[in-house]
């Protein structure tokens, strides 16, 4: 009878601890997930995408290990709103912020159109990734910038170190006149600074499930970097486009800077079970980098301003040193995350699709990527911005991408441009009077696309616009160049 009344108990501890070790074990087959975005990195400014000027290692050695995007996009051309569709997996309409500061920017003369008013906070009405996560039990942790509200903890995450509604650091040497960081030392880096903290998060949260968000502020203006790493490239040969001697230091400091994330992953021994994603928000300034054959920058819908650099590294996962020609935006990052997590997000108006059978090497069937934009946005220079005019990065217009073709329609005239990326990547050779089938088969998609977004479109007169000024490059007046 002894044997009767022990066995039971034994039975059940036996049983208890098989379903606590299998709960385990799938609790942790559940991947860490760290997002490194960095701030206005152009799609060829790092080596892996072919700069032969700017040096970048450590990111080299990571693509090797994983899966390049050579056809990545962002869902906006500048940073906040890029940052919005990334973390509310919606396009500009849904959530309204479309630039940074006002929609009214550049020579009030030269705006044909009242542009559409710009929201500036993500809303707290939608349910971000980071909160999806955050439910999901992961510890979510944003360490750098964020640009698209006061604070990140009050939309999902629980641990933040320099984020706020900042786009850009005052200084990129302590003091840094960031609230949400602690001054260092006089003369400390960011970027080095972040990553500090980064390595802090890591090893004092090794044994959760973690999602770090890590948005460095550069290579962001204001252009600035150690004297040592500037004097090493303006020794450097230099090439066509590519020769900011500043700018490919602060290029060679993320690098560094990365390379002591994925070291610290490895001494942690947690890069087996870790996604890493780097990517940019949008793309690089032109009068700054080139990014040939791509045309324009930052804020453009031109491919130079849309298109960035994507690497994803999920061992064992994902295929090492394999590419991708599929088109993808950073809006997909939401969908992707909770399939690869076999979680639902309360956000049922997510515009983005998840890309899981891609990294899982198929495919993904064809379908249109879009981008709408009912505002101004002044230009950083008129001789090198590339742009449609002088006077402005772009005006109010929006853009499809649909396989190989790509179509622009602009408001102010109702002109359509028309592109077949395939044969002119540098988008040069209008094609919309040529073909204009292909032109109204994509401009029927975009119509119809944009009364299903509500996205609004601007139709109002300026009263103040001046014809014989159009063309001004006032590019002062509007507020913030970013």
């Amino acid at each position: 009878m002894k044997y009767l009344k022990v066995f039971p108990v034994f039975f059940f501890l036996i049983h208890f601890a098989n379903v606590t070790s299998s709960q385990t074990s799938t609790s942790s087959d559940k991947p860490n997930i760290v997002l490194i975005v960095a701030d206005d990195l152009g799609w060829k400014d790092v080596g892996f995408m072919g700069s032969k000027f700017y040096e970048t290692p450590n990111l080299d050695a990571l693509a090797k290990q994983s899966l390049l995007f050579t056809n990545a996009y962002t869902a906006a051309a500048n940073c906040a709103p890029s940052r919005a569709c990334l973390f509310s997996g919606m396009n500009t309409p849904r959530h309204g912020i479309y630039t940074v500061g006002t929609s009214e920017r550049g020579d009030e003369a030269s705006r044909k159109l009242i542009p559409v008013k710009n929201i500036e906070i993500l809303a707290d009405s939608i349910f971000t990734l980071s909160e999806a996560l955050q439910q999901a039990g992961y510890y979510t942790a944003n360490i750098g910038k964020w640009h698209i509200g006061k604070d990140p903890k009050t939309q999902g995450f629980d641990y933040n170190v320099g984020g706020t509604n900042q786009g850009n650091p005052p200084s990129y040497f302590s003091p840094y006149k960031i609230p949400a960081i602690k001054d260092g030392p006089p003369g400390e880096y960011l970027t080095d600074r972040l990553t500090t903290e980064a390595v802090s998060f890591l090893k004092e949260n090794s044994k959760k499930q973690f999602f770090l968000y890590l948005p460095y502020y550069a290579v962001h203006t204001p252009l600035q970097v150690p004297p040592t790493l500037k004097e090493k490239y303006e020794r450097k040969t230099k090439t066509s486009g590519q020769k900011h001697a500043t700018y490919a230091g602060m290029i060679e400091s993320l690098d560094v800077n990365i390379g002591r994330i994925l070291h610290q992953l490895d001494e942690l021994k947690l890069t087996k079970n870790t996604i890493v994603i780097f990517t940019s928000d949008n793309g690089g300034i032109r009068n700054i980098s080139y990014q040939d054959p791509l045309r324009a920058g930052k804020g453009s819908y031109y491919e130079g301003g849309i298109r960035v650099p994507l690497i994803i590294r999920w061992p064992g996962k994902v295929a090492e040193g394999s590419k991708t020609d599929v088109p993808v935006t950073n809006m997909d990052f939401y969908p992707t995350i909770l399939d690869i997590l076999s979680i639902r997000s309360k956000n049922s108006r997510l515009d983005g699709k998840s890309f899981l059978p891609v990294l899982k090497g198929g495919t993904l069937a064809e379908r249109p990527l879009y981008w709408h934009f009912p505002i101004y946005l002044q230009a950083y220079d008129s001789g090198t911005d590339d742009g449609r005019d002088p006077a402005f990065r772009t005006r109010p217009g929006a853009a499809i991408r649909l396989g190989d073709w790509k179509l622009h329609e602009y408001y102010e005239d109702n002109a359509l441009e028309l592109y077949n990326l395939k044969e002119d990547l540098g988008e040069r050779n209008n094609l919309a009077s040529k073909n204009p089938a292909m032109a109204k088969k994509l401009h029927d998609r975009l119509l119809s696309w944009q009364k299903e977004v509500n996205a609004p479109i601007p139709t109002k007169p300026n009263p103040n616009f001046n014809p014989a000024l159009q063309f001004s490059i006032n590019k002062v007046k509007g507020g913030s160049k970013d």
